[in-house]
């Protein structure tokens, strides 16, 4: 082969010097040729080559060429220049497995119709092309645009021809590139899979068992309770009450018939059921049902505005039938608490008449030559409820270790006086001794000397309490009815107030309300440094309770000025006093003074407990508090470990261990120390206590 005029070399040396030593080494000339022209280096490797028909002259002169983009020949003539026979040949060599070329793929390539092909083609073939490229020169002209090959097909092509470290490095890249895309493929699919996870604990809630739920009206119903099903049901059931009236409103009459039907139908299985086990086979029926037509009336009736307000009132109604029902079960449950149940009543009236049927010889308690001396155990109780005492004294004398040493001084009043006698005398505890006494005997107790007796004779305390306009009812003059309680009225109750006088002999005492279990020794408090105080006592304020300022009121300037409203209550019910300090800094003078000051009810309500923190203020020496554990007469959550280890337990409050309404679960330790086989339990029908 030789050159054209422009010394462009078509195989062999180039007109203008040098061998194949001067031209661009082979991978710089195929970079080049791949940016220059993919398709150009595409029809290479198949061995055909580019070169003019005939000279530049030729080229500028034919018809056909006349349409050549002038870059392309531009192009054409510098690549023909770089160009040797050793790189055509590793081109060729390269791109053998590519296959034949086509005329049809070489057509689609969109090059110039005036080149020719060279090589291995036939003359009959270059003769073909030849015609062809002359018939396609002007369709050409229009397609230029469409000269450019697809990305991936260039980039094979350029893999042929790149050396093999460029290979390796692409190859690299493209690893590269397959991890990174594999990594986000990765990450999409634990992603997917988290919320594949999330949906199907979500249907798992949304249990089929429950049929018909027909909205999550609130969360608590995906909770897996022992009431989920009874609260879904009453959830039911409010909003059809609530579309029930929607209905009425939007005169739609005959799905307001078929809400009330199914409401009727949820209420009867429902019924008193508080758990789903005690629900009706037939409410997951129901629960379907009203779940449907739920569904419907929310589809034709729902409007948030209206339900909202509906829902509002119907939760206001809610609240006053709360707070009025709150109101009666206060009355119910005070006129419960002063109450005498039949069967202690029963058991006070036998024992009477037959105490009286004693001659007075047999009236007599053994071991009365202990009840003034001061080195024994004294304890004070002070009780109308024989069955209460019996406890009191048999679980202190079970308990102790040397009950020949423990002498129970008990004060009653007059028409249960008899009966306290009889008992003790036909159930004598043990070798400890015993001694009854009726307060209405102590002549020196009096109105004159006595502030409380004075204030209940009184006409404005006898309007407040007898007076027959007073509200009674229900729902009225339940905040005072806890202070209309007999024990108020009642010096039994105030009796605490006098001991010194009651007990002159005495140095120390120990006090205990009826309402105790004693569970331990009680020998040690004798022992007890009260430090010069008076009174010894378990305090009970924590946090903000039972503190000063809930039994007093300090918006009273004496109140105010005398004492801390944040200073610690103290529990009446188990209290060591000494006698002698009592005396000597006239505890019951103090007493007295701040009784006068409230005559008219100031200062404090009833009761016994404020007066007492008044009195004792500054006083009392706090006792370890597992001496003393209170609150199972009105707290359901009392620990039992506390229970457990306490030497007293106290069910103050309302509900007694003798009552009907005591707390089940605590009624056991009260119950262990009474004898149910006793003939007189037994005639008035107490044994149903121990059930």
């Amino acid at each position: 082969m030789g050159t054209n005029k422009r010394g462009i070399t078509v195989a062999g040396k180039s007109s203008k010097g040098g061998g194949y030593g001067s031209r661009l080494p082979g991978a710089a000339v195929l970079i080049f040729c791949l940016v220059v022209s993919p398709s150009f280096l595409f029809l290479v490797g198949r061995g055909i080559f580019y070169t003019s028909s005939t000279d530049q002259d030729k080229i500028s002169t034919s018809s056909g060429n006349q349409d050549l983009d002038w870059r392309e020949r531009l192009a054409l003539q510098h690549v023909k220049s770089l160009l040797t026979r050793e790189v055509m040949d590793v081109i060729k060599a390269n791109t053998n497995d590519l296959g034949p070329l086509s005329l049809d793929s070489f057509r689609k390539t969109n090059l110039s119709a005036s080149w020719k092909f060279v090589g291995q083609e036939t003359p009959a073939e270059n003769s073909a092309l030849s015609f062809e490229s002359n018939q396609r020169g002007a369709a050409i002209k229009h397609d230029i645009s469409r000269n450019k090959v697809d990305a991936s097909l260039e980039e094979d092509r350029s893999q042929v021809i790149d050396a093999p470290a460029k290979v390796a490095r692409r190859q690299l890249r493209q690893k590269r590139r397959e991890k990174r895309a594999a990594d986000l493929v990765k990450q999409d699919e634990e992603v997917t899979v988290k919320l594949e996870n999330a949906a199907i604990e979500r249907s798992k809630s949304v249990d089929s068992a429950v049929l018909g739920k027909y909205s999550i009206w609130r969360k608590e119903n995906e909770n897996e309770n022992a009431d989920s099903t009874v609260r879904l049901m009453r959830d039911q059931m409010i909003m059809a009450r609530v579309y029930i009236s929607l209905a009425m409103m939007k005169d739609k009459p005959d799905l307001g018939r078929e809400l009330q039907n199914r409401l009727k139908e949820s209420q009867r299985a429902l019924g008193e059921a508080t758990t789903d086990s005690d629900l009706h086979h037939s409410a997951a029926e129901k629960i379907k049902a009203m779940g449907q037509v739920l569904s419907k009336a929310r589809e034709q009736l729902y409007d948030c505005k209206l339900v909202t307000g509906k829902l509002r009132a119907m939760l206001q109604s809610a609240d006053e039938q709360v707070r009025s029902l709150k109101k009666q079960s206060t009355f119910l449950s005070q006129l419960a608490a002063k109450t005498i149940p039949n069967g202690i009543h029963c058991l006070s009236l036998r024992l009477t008449i037959d105490y009286y049927m004693l001659s007075p010889e047999k009236r007599i308690f053994p071991r009365s030559e202990n009840l003034e001396n001061p080195n024994l155990y004294h304890y004070a109780l002070f009780s109308d409820n024989v069955l209460a005492a019996s406890v009191v004294v048999n679980s202190t004398i079970m308990n102790a270790k040397e009950p020949e040493k423990h002498v129970f001084h008990l004060v009653t009043d007059k028409l249960n006086f008899g009966a306290m006698n009889m008992w003790f005398l036909l159930n004598p505890p043990g070798k400890a001794t015993i001694h009854v006494e009726n307060v209405d005997e102590f002549k020196w107790l009096n109105s004159s000397y006595c502030p409380v007796l004075r204030q209940l004779e009184s006409a404005a305390m006898k309007e407040y309490y007898f007076k027959a306009a007073h509200p009674t009812t229900l729902s009225a003059g339940s905040s005072n009815l806890k202070y209309r309680n007999p024990k108020y009225l009642s010096m039994l109750n105030h009796l605490r107030f006098y001991l010194p006088e009651v007990y002159p002999k005495l140095d120390k005492i120990l006090f205990l309300d009826d309402d105790i279990v004693v569970q331990k020794d009680l020998t040690g408090l004798w022992s007890v440094n009260l430090r010069g105080k008076v009174n010894g006592a378990v305090e009970t304020c924590g946090e903000s309770f039972h503190r000063f300022d809930k039994y007093l009121n300090f918006s009273n300037p004496h109140i105010a000025r005398n004492f801390d409203p944040n200073a610690c209550g103290w529990a009446y019910g188990m209290n060591i006093f000494d006698l002698k300090e009592w005396k000597k800094k006239d505890i019951t003078g103090i007493y007295h003074k701040w009784q006068n000051m409230n005559e008219d009810r100031v200062l404090w309500k009833l009761g016994t407990l404020p007066p007492g923190l008044i009195t004792f203020y500054g006083l009392t020496h706090p006792l370890e508090k597992s001496w003393h554990v209170l609150g199972l007469g009105y707290n359901p959550s009392v620990d039992r470990s506390e229970i457990d280890g306490a030497a007293v337990i106290h069910y103050n409050g309302n509900m007694k261990p003798w009552l009907e309404l005591a707390m089940t679960k605590y009624r056991s330790y009260w119950t262990k120390y009474i004898m149910f086989d006793h003939p007189y339990l037994r005639n008035c029908k107490l044994t149903k206590l121990s059930e």
